[in-house]
């Protein structure tokens, strides 16, 4: 049974034909979820304003239709005034004109209609029994209105869409830096799925722009996205990526070395590249990534009886035979991180729930509703890396040996 605090986050509307085209769109309402995400009532410290980048225009850092972007920012204190956390948000990309157009009637293309206030919680929360290691760090989180992981630079001017997302990361670290990121001390720099990508596409590039001195490191939650075939035998993600990558001119965003190796838009998987990156990475993913299963393994598309109906949305609702090729996904992401598992830098939480990004909700970055892996929190885990106070390697049992699971369910609302 899932969590009915998560529940409660997610007012999602039934399945259709259009999932892959709503799929590139994004999940918009999920990510909008995410800043007000607790049941209690919100005190007015949570809550942190919207401020637009200053000469974005100029400079053509600007969102798919033109307008500039944004981030929500909140001082540090204490001893944490000198370190930085830094979060991108998520949501899906667009890899055609028609989507993107779509995309740019929303808070993901345009900061016309991005919330003027967000609530901070989970590794942005200020408080400390949430947030145990991060609470007193100066927070920012980066809203995410170009659809390609802040890595499209196209000159190309399709039907009034501007693909600027590289313009718009550069114009954000810029303005950042001149307001104090440039004296940091400590700095992470985190994103959940879409932006858990761009997490580790800027890891590095991040990594030079902040002082020499500076202890930096990157994680990405659920941002690992695999190159995998579905259950039809199809290579949909694959083709999906490229569109992405030719409509918005995200090659020159790409690692060097990989996209010397092999076609540009295989680069967009972080298989392809994690190897290459030099910064310290943590990686937070579940096994069985709902955005994964629902978009990757089992899109509509490749289920026309609906066979797969209920098990693509709830995991508890597998037969034992789908189950088994879930665990095949798990095994393929598991095969495919085993190089990473030898980095003595890295970090890794990868728990068996059926969940998408954990980072940002106090309920499962750090709570009693919590995942944990051998009674480690994410959060801990996450500190427990971060200050070098121990290994973290944490791979969880096969789904369903985690009770600490709080496994999403998309139909109950049938």
């Amino acid at each position: 049974m899932a969590n009915p605090r998560l529940r409660l986050l997610l007012p999602w509307r039934k399945f259709s034909k259009r999932d892959w085209a709503i799929a590139a769109f994004g999940f918009t309402i999920f990510f909008f979820a995410l800043s007000f995400t607790s049941t209690k009532t919100i005190a007015p410290l949570d809550l942190v304003d919207l401020t637009l980048v200053r000469h974005a225009k100029d400079k053509g850092a600007v969102c798919l239709d033109g307008s500039a972007p944004g981030y929500h920012f909140r001082s540090g204190f204490g001893s944490g005034s000198n370190n930085w956390v830094l979060h991108i948000e998520g949501g899906g990309w667009c890899n055609t004109v028609a989507s993107c157009l779509i995309r740019k009637t929303t808070a993901l293309g345009s900061s016309n209609y991005m919330e003027r206030q967000v609530r901070f919680s989970g590794i942005l929360s200020h408080d400390s029994s949430q947030n145990p290691d991060f609470f007193d760090w100066n927070k920012v989180k980066l809203r995410y209105c170009d659809g390609a992981s802040f890595a499209g630079n196209s000159q190309k001017n399709e039907t009034q869409l501007f693909f600027r997302g590289q313009r718009i990361w550069e114009a954000v670290m810029d303005e950042l830096l001149s307001i104090g990121l440039s004296n940091a001390k400590q700095v992470l720099l985190s994103g959940c799925s879409a932006g858990g990508l761009a997490t580790l596409i800027h890891c590095d590039d991040f990594r030079g722009i902040l002082p020499k001195d500076a202890t930096v490191k990157c994680l990405a939650d659920a941002g690992f996205f695999l190159d995998e075939k579905d259950v039809t035998g199809n290579r949909r993600i694959r083709s999906f990526y490229s569109d992405v990558v030719h409509l918005q001119g995200v090659a020159n965003s790409l690692d060097k070395d990989c996209v010397g190796r092999m076609e540009p838009s295989q680069c967009f998987f972080p298989q392809e590249f994690i190897k290459n990156i030099k910064t310290p990475v943590f990686l937070v993913n579940p096994a069985y990534d709902f955005w994964q299963i629902q978009y990757v393994l089992i899109p509509a598309e490749s289920d026309p009886s609906g066979k797969w109906a209920k098990c693509r949305l709830s995991i508890q609702k597998c037969s034992p035979a789908q189950i088994e090729i879930l665990h095949g996904f798990r095994n393929s992401m598991l095969k495919t991180l085993s190089e990473f598992q030898q980095n003595k830098d890295g970090g890794m939480f990868i728990n068996s729930c059926f969940s998408h990004c954990q980072t940002l909700m106090t309920e499962t970055w750090h709570s009693p509703y919590s995942p944990r892996i051998n009674n480690k929190t994410i959060a801990e885990s996450v500190g427990d890396w971060y200050f070098n106070r121990k290994l973290v390697k944490q791979i969880d049992c096969p789904y369903p040996c985690n009770p600490t699971c709080s496994n999403m369910d998309f139909t109950w609302h049938r």
